[in-house]
Formats: C-alpha cells, structure tokens, sequence
C-alpha cells in the first residue's frame, strides 16, 4: 500500500519533464561533463522510479499496457516544453503535467511561417519534377507487412508495424522505392520506360533528432526513372537533376559521394569475405560517415565475425575518395579487375563520368569506395547528398570536399575528437525498459546527416513480380533507378537562412481598408475583384474597423499595398495606395516609417496598377519587401 509519503505518477511525471528540459539546456550551454551525467543519472532514476509506480498500481494483466502506454508519455517531453501547458507564473513548485497536449517523440507541429518555407521547398522540388519529365504518382501511406519485409537489411528493425481490426499485419511506408516497386509489379512490370515522381511522408522507429530534421515521420520527395534505357544515362539524369534542386534550393556547397555496389562487393570478394556476410559487412562500411575506421573494424570482427586480415584489406581500398583519377587507380588494380563484378562497376562509373561532364555536374560529384548506403535493393550505383553540417561536429568522414584518392580521410585511419567520457551502457532489464525506453541523445553532437540519397535496383520489381507468379514460374522484372529527397533535414538548412533574411509568411500583396465609415460592401467587392484577377487579397473581418487596426492587421502580415477607401474618393473613382516596406534591424524586422500619404489611382485602373509596380513584379516567394 502507498503511504502518504511516496510520489504520485502526476508529481513525478511533471518532475521528468522538469529535468529533461533541465538536461537539454545544459547540453546548449555545453555545461561541464560531471553536471550534465549527474542530471541525466537523476532522469534516468526518475524513469525508473514512475515505471515501478505504474506497475504497481496497475497490477496483473494491466501492467503491461500500463508499461507501453508510460513509455509513450515518457518520449514526448524531449520534443515539447514540459511547462508548454501550465503557468509559467504560477508559484507552485508543481506544475502540471499535461501528456494530452504533448506529441509522440519524434514528430513535430510546423507554424504557418515554417510552413510557407516548407511550401517554398516543395514547390521547387516539384517544379524541377516536372522540368525532368517526371510524372506524379502517390502510394499508400500503409502496405501489407510482407511487402516490406526483406528489403531493408538491418533497417527492417526500424519498420512501425500496425494491425488492422481483422488481425492482418500491416507496416507503414519505411519509404517511396518499395511502394513504387509494388505499384510497378501490380502492372506487370509492363511499363517498359517512365519517370515517376511522389511526395509525401514516411516513418521510421528510430532515434529523433528533431533540430537536425531527424525524425519519426517525416517528408521524402522521390524521382525514380523505370525501364530498360542505354547504359548508365538515367543514372546521370537523376545526378544532374539532384544537383539542380540542391542548388536552386541554396542549401549551402554540398557534394554528391557516390559509388557502385559492384564494385563494393568485388572488393569485399577480393578481400576475403564470404558471401553470406557481405551485406552485413557493407552495413558496417556504411558507417564511416559517422564512425571511426577502428570501430568499424571492430564491429566487422567482433560483432559480424569477419577475419580481421580480411577487414584489413578493405580498409586499404574504403579509404580512397576522388574522382576520374581513383577510377584508373582501379583499373591498374589486377587482382581487382579479376573480379567480375568489380570490373563491370569500374566500366559503369567510366560511363557515368562522361556523362556527368556533359551535364557540367563533374565537380560536384565525390567518388568514394566508403560509401555502402545499407538497404538491400541497391544492385548498382549508389549516392548520397552531403553538406558540411552533415556530419558529427568535429568529425569529418562525411566531409567529402577536402580528401581525394591520394590523401586518405582522416576519420577513416583515426577517431574523432575525443567527447567527454560516456559510460558503457547496461544490458537494461525488462522494467529498466519500460522505463527509459530511448537513450538521450545529445543534439548538439549529431550531424544533419545526408538530405539525398538514392541508387539502382535493378531486381526489386522483378522480387513482387516472382513473388506473385509463384515457384518456378518465369516473371517479368524492371529495372530502376531514382533518388530520395530528405524534405525536413533540408528545411533544417534552409530555415534558419530563411529566418535571418527576414522572408514572410504570407503571400498576401494587398490589404483592403475603409476610413471613416466601414464602407464594408465596398471593401468586398474590391477584394473580390482583386482576387479574381489573381492578387492575393485581405481584409479586417468588421463592420465599422477604424483604420489603425486595420493598418496594424496588414502590417503583421507585412503586406506591401494598402489601399484605403473613402466615400468622397470613391465617388470620384479613385482609391488611395500606399506602398509599406520593410528592413532588418539588428536582426529583426521594422517598418520602413515612410511621410508618404499615399497614391490616388483609378478604381478602374487599380489591378493593373498593381502589377505594373517593381514591387508586384519582383516579390517572389516571400522575400522580404525593402
């Protein structure tokens, strides 16, 4: 029995949140090593301390759901404030705790400014889409489970499962390929040469990163081209197509790093690995981006059982970064070039380099024989999108613009900066689960990671096409080849430089006012007219507004013409516009104070008016009016 001495659940969820936000603004503040592990020790026994509450209290078959539904509440402070739904004045030491009003870890609300940015991204991506010749398709959200099983080696463990009402297992999409797989097979495989293009979100189980757009659910926009096309052309398409977004999204200098699974696997052959494990061993070079060379090696040995002779020859050739010149560097290589796969990989990227200087996009591309990428599907060339925030602060093994084929990666022959010390983690019991279900992560110690990615699969069609057909009979396979783009990591770059530009979060260009009485008939009817003619319109949602208000409520929304009615101007077909313009001040943006009553322009001659100002012609996707 509880005595009046012990805690409630309320009291120690509320003192949870209380320490998590503690942890994390002492993590911004990079606080000294022992006081961050002592908050985060007292967290942790917080956890642990409510979890046995629960179970007690719950008891028999109840408990638990009781654990599952406590781990759910438990994630949700490290992405809200844990007083966002109690007074910030109130005296009392105990606050509230509101778990209704917080989100599930790993998703995040976007405000109308965040999402005039995101809309400003989106439409970009489409646009260039459609410039490619790429036509819009969209998936489920949800598919069958054995749809996805088996495509993403040691990711699947990262899949939401679901269970519908009738006990069918069910998935949520992981991402855009094996949907568009699915789709492509439920046609036959028929659709011999397309371009297809989707938007939309997927879901992941994994460990969220919210201001590094690392999330649970999150937005991807995929380009896949399908069908039999001549060697290596659609690969560079889609090459020069993700260099032409990336730019025109100026997300910063970025670089493509790029490789090829055939000759990734040559080299894993060639070097002694067997071939059972050499999709677990490629996991494991996949890393590098964010690992050092000795604990990848470990992992290789000691976790995944390769000879470590073995992963010592691949750490000779996973070292190497460059360009045209590393593909001669392997062609010089016999005992390379010996190996069948290896030698049609290195025949591949000769082609695609051509290609890519036609496309003038040669200097953005890295070669780098430490790329993997871990999904199973890939059977050929292989990328992925980096910038300088993508790796680790302190660690550059993602940083592909300063190491070439002759100077080896630092990160690859030595760790990266030593942190401060971290204790080597417990096997958790089942109730130490329950309660610290997810390990805190340290936000300022992780990297944007890459915000594109992509490469062949030749066989993925070809896998529900077989499935479909049944043992032993033959079925149709299409070969493919696309890029996914990571949406929210790239609003993580592109929001911040939004933010210091002073950009709006609004398109609305005019704003429709009275003076002296509310004229409001008038100002609808010219609002209308307005709207028809396709200028973004607005108006005060009163009888009788006085026109300061009015004044103030096109001001937030930095709205660049006011036009002001009065009943003798009216009468005379004239209305009055004011041009209002804004600039940054110390960072923040004020409003251009200005003597200038106004313009008498045509009632008749208003629209035209408007768009004939340098104003209308050259605002264009929020920037800022100055």
């Amino acid at each position: 029995m509880a005595t009046a001495t012990q805690a409630n659940p309320d009291t120690l969820a509320s003192e949870i949140a209380a320490q998590s936000s503690l942890l994390a603004d002492l993590r911004k503040q990079q606080a000294d090593p022992a006081t961050v592990e002592e908050v985060k020790k007292k967290l942790g026994d917080l956890k642990r301390s409510l979890a046995l509450l629960q179970n007690a209290n719950a008891g028999g078959s109840g408990a638990k759901e009781s654990k599952k539904k406590e781990r759910i509440l438990l994630k949700t402070p490290k992405v809200r404030s844990p007083s966002a739904c109690c007074d910030r004045n109130s005296s009392s030491s105990r606050r509230p705790f509101c778990p209704l009003l917080l989100r599930y870890g790993g998703t995040r609300d976007y405000g109308p400014g965040e999402m005039f940015c995101r809309e400003y991204v989106e439409r970009i991506v489409k646009d260039c889409f459609t410039t490619y010749g790429g036509s819009q398709l969209d998936t489920p959200v949800f598919e069958r489970k054995e749809i996805l099983a088996g495509k993403y080696g040691e990711d699947a463990k990262l899949i939401f499962d679901l269970m519908d009402q009738g006990g069918e297992q069910l998935a949520l999409r992981y991402d855009h390929t094996v949907p568009l797989a699915r789709y492509l097979a439920m046609s036959g495989a028929i659709t011999t040469q397309a371009k297809l293009w989707q938007v939309g979100k997927v879901y992941r189980r994994d460990n969220p990163v919210m201001s590094k757009g690392r999330m649970r659910e999150f937005s991807q926009a995929d380009f896949d081209i399908a069908g039999t096309w001549d060697t290596m052309i659609p690969d560079a398409e889609i090459i020069s197509l993700l260099c032409t977004i990336l730019t025109r999204l100026d997300v910063g200098e970025f670089i493509i790093k790029m490789n090829n699974r055939k000759i990734l696997d040559g080299i894993f052959e060639v070097c002694g690995v067997p071939a059972d494990k050499i999709r677990t061993i490629s996991s494991a070079v996949d890393k590098l981006d964010k690992m050092s060379w000795a604990d990848v090696k470990k992992e290789m040995t000691e976790e995944k059982g390769l000879d470590p002779a073995a992963a010592d020859k691949i750490g000779e050739y996973v070292k190497h970064k460059g360009g045209p010149e590393l593909l001669e560097k392997l062609r010089a290589d016999e005992s390379l070039m010996a190996n069948p796969s290896a030698k049609a990989g290195v025949e591949e990227m000769g082609l695609l380099f051509t290609y890519l200087t036609a496309y003038q996009v040669l200097d953005k591309v890295s070669f780098d024989l430490s790329l993997a990428r871990g999904l199973d599907y890939y059977t050929g060339i292989i990328y992925e999108a980096i910038v300088e925030a993508s790796a680790p602060p302190g660690f550059k093994s993602a940083n592909a613009f300063a190491s070439s084929s002759a100077t080896p990666s630092v990160a690859h022959t030595a760790p990266p900066p030593a942190q401060p010390p971290k204790k080597k983690a417990a096997k958790k019991s089942s109730s130490a689960v329950a309660a610290d279900d997810e390990e805190e992560i340290d936000e300022s110690q992780v990297g944007v990671g890459s915000i594109a990615a992509g490469g062949r699969y030749d066989n993925l069609v070809g896998m529900f096409t077989a499935a479909a057909a049944g043992e032993g009979k033959k079925a149709a396979g299409l070969p493919c080849v696309g890029v996914s783009i990571g949406l929210d990591r790239i609003f993580a770059l592109v929001w911040p430089k939004w933010v210091e530009r002073g950009m709006r979060s609004k398109e609305t260009m005019a704003y429709v006012m009275a003076a002296g009485d509310g004229l409001l008939s008038e100002r609808v009817e010219l609002v209308r007219e307005l709207r028809d003619a396709g200028i973004k319109t607005d108006f005060l949602f009163k009888a009788k507004p006085k026109l300061p208000a009015q004044f103030a409520a096109g001001e937030k929304d930095e709205v660049p013409f006011a036009i002001i009615l009065g009943g003798d101007e009216l009468k005379a077909g004239l209305v009055t516009v004011k041009e209002q313009k804004w600039e940054l001040v110390d960072g923040k943006k004020a409003k251009i104070e200005s003597n200038d009553k106004g313009t008498k322009v045509k009632r008749a001659e208003l629209i035209q008016w408007i768009k004939d100002t340098p104003t209308y012609k050259d605002w264009s996707s929020g920037k800022l009016i100055a």
